[in-house]
């Protein structure tokens, strides 16, 4: 890893998969590259099945609570905002090479806000529960029995299933009863790195392992093309000598991961509230520490002229998600350099002073809203 560097020019890669280098089609004025990509997710099938997928609660009894794609419409809204203060301020500090490599702050928040909007297409339906069932029918049911001709990473693919892998194979995956065209829905190899918060396969297992690590972002059935696009836009390699492959992550992907993370800790307390596991005062207060001494003096006199306790607790969620976004904007642009030569990968989310908070969000909420009986 000593002396290599990501570089900003091959990381926007408008190749779009399934096409030849040299086929990236011209951008419209209106709308770059990685809006189209945006545009090509969230029309396709595998999206709008989000619909029927729960965020935390199933089968709730109310309209407001979230599903994966209402969650995931306002994760991307995160994201975009994150990446164009982002794009904003690397721009200014090297406006002449951003601007000879044709790199506008409107790129930042396009493939950010892509990578978002389908950061939740490969979960299957409950969640995390999902994955776990899916692994177990593989370890100990009856798909035990195709595992004997497999290789021991491919089984590893099964025995450990992960969503984030699903939702790679989904968006680059053509299934040949519905088209002999390859690369599934298309898009810019960008957009499908920044999207890959994981980029390992299932094998080597990392316990205590960096961000970037703790999962696994691809099955063996998609390892070419994750090899080929992962050298184009240059993405640094790990060594992890014959066990698997990986690579240094998408500086931008852990800006995905930030907007997903402000996202669950935020809205699912606010859902956890709006269904009685929490109470308004408990969630005012959380919200407030995380503002520390920098709470808004307009804060206050705005939440009395709101009357109803629900839209208070709405409001006050609006601009704590704002300040977040500041302040991990900020992070990331700190760390940029090492971000760049791999030698920092950590969750920006709680790398912030703010970061011991979200912790205590986490735990309520896993303590008080995703372990509730009903949901359970």
């Amino acid at each position: 890893m000593e002396g290599k560097k990501l570089n900003w020019q091959k990381l926007f890669n408008t190749t779009r998969l399934g096409k030849a280098a040299n086929q990236s089609v011209a951008s419209e004025f209106s709308r770059n590259h990685f809006a189209r990509d945006f545009d090509r997710i969230i029309f396709s099938t595998p999206f709008r099945r989000l619909q029927a997928k729960t965020q935390v609660v199933p089968l709730p009894d109310m309209d407001f609570i979230h599903t994966r794609l209402t969650y995931s419409l306002e994760t991307s809204s995160i994201g975009r905002s994150v990446g164009r203060l982002v794009g904003m301020a690397l721009i200014e500090r090297d406006s002449e090479y951003f601007r000879s490599i044709g790199i506008r702050p409107s790129d930042f928040e396009s493939v950010i806000a892509a990578a978002c909007i389908a950061h939740d297409i490969g979960n299957p339906p409950f969640g995390h529960s999902g994955e776990n069932a899916i692994s177990e029918y593989f370890k100990t049911g009856k798909g035990a029995q195709y595992l004997s001709d497999l290789s021991d990473q491919q089984q590893a693919d099964l025995i450990n299933f992960e969503g984030n892998a699903l939702g790679f194979r989904i968006l680059s995956h053509s299934l040949p009863a519905q088209t002999s065209a390859p690369g599934g829905l298309g898009l810019t190899y960008a957009s499908l790195t920044v999207f890959m918060k994981y980029p390992k396969a299932s094998r080597p297992v990392i316990a205590g392992g960096q961000a970037s690590e703790k999962k696994y972002g691809f099955f063996q059935a998609e390892q070419k093309i994750v090899q080929t696009i992962a050298s184009a836009v240059g993405l640094i390699p790990k060594n992890y000598g014959t066990e698997g492959k990986g690579w240094y992550r998408h500086p931008l992907a852990f800006l995905v991961e930030a907007a997903d993370d402000i996202g669950y800790l935020i809205i699912d307390l606010e859902d956890g509230y709006k269904r009685g596991s929490i109470t308004r005062d408990e969630v005012l207060e959380y919200y407030f520490a995380l503002f520390g001494a920098n709470r808004p003096p307009d804060i206050g006199r705005k939440l009395k002229q709101i009357h109803d306790p629900k839209e208070q607790v709405g409001y006050l969620r609006a601009r704590v998600i704002n300040h977040l976004i500041n302040r991990i904007s900020d992070k990331f642009l700190i760390e940029a350099d090492d971000i760049l030569a791999g030698r920092f990968d950590e969750e920006l989310i709680f790398s912030i002073s703010e970061g011991t908070v979200l912790k205590e969000i986490k735990s309520v909420s896993i303590e008080k809203i995703y372990n509730a009986l009903d949901i359970v």
